[in-house]
Formats: structure tokens, C-alpha cells, sequence
């Protein structure tokens, strides 16, 4: 199978999926930044798929997608009432759009 097989695909999703897939924007220093390269950043399920999050916000926010970059990112061990816990994983997709496409991620979807 080649790097770029997904490329081609087609994904069908449901609405309820697309709302699903894209949980909340992260809003951050770096994703202020990266903002200015056309590039938006979401948390997703962990369970979700590159394929999937390009149709999710493809058909949400009605832009193309160029890339999707994911990052799972490991929750931190935190100390609550003497007791350790840990945060839950999460996963980080960073979402680049064609030229001209933009995403104003301080209005609600």
C-alpha cells in the first residue's frame, strides 16, 4: 500500500459523525501561530481517522483540506486530595486549508 492511499478516498459521513469527530478547537499560543500559515487546530476522538477529520470539517465548515496531522497526546498524572489520577489521552488533529479557505473558530459550528 502506498504513503498516499487515502488521498483518493471518498469518506461518507454522517452529520451526527462530523459533530462527533470535531469536539473543540484548541485555542493556544501555538495555534495562534500556526493559524497564520492556514493551518486550524481541533480535538478529536481518538479513534479517529485522518479521512475522517478532513470530511468532518470539509463538510461542517465548507473548505478544502490540504493535510491533516494528528498527535496523540498523553494525559498528564496529577495529584488530587493526596490521591494520584491521570488525565485522559487525547487526540490533536492540525488541519491545513487550501489557500484562501479560513475557519473563524471563535463562532460555534
Amino acid at each position: 500500500m502506498s504513503k498516499h492511499s487515502h488521498l483518493g478516498k471518498n469518506v461518507k459521513l454522517s452529520q451526527e459523525r462530523m459533530y462527533e469527530l470535531i469536539r473543540s478547537p484548541i485555542i493556544t499560543e501555538k495555534t495562534t501561530i500556526i493559524s497564520e500559515h492556514n493551518q486550524v487546530s481541533f480535538k478529536v476522538p481518538l479513534d479517529a481517522t485522518k479521512p475522517e477529520i478532513r470530511a468532518a470539517v470539509e463538510g461542517l465548515f465548507e473548505v478544502k483540506v490540504t493535510a491533516v496531522n494528528t498527535i496523540v497526546q498523553k494525559g498528564k498524572v496529577k495529584r488530587f486530595r493526596g490521591h494520584l489520577g491521570k488525565r485522559s489521552d487525547f487526540k490533536k488533529a492540525i488541519v491545513t486549508l487550501v489557500d484562501g479557505d479560513s475557519i473563524d473558530i471563535t463562532t460555534g459550528v
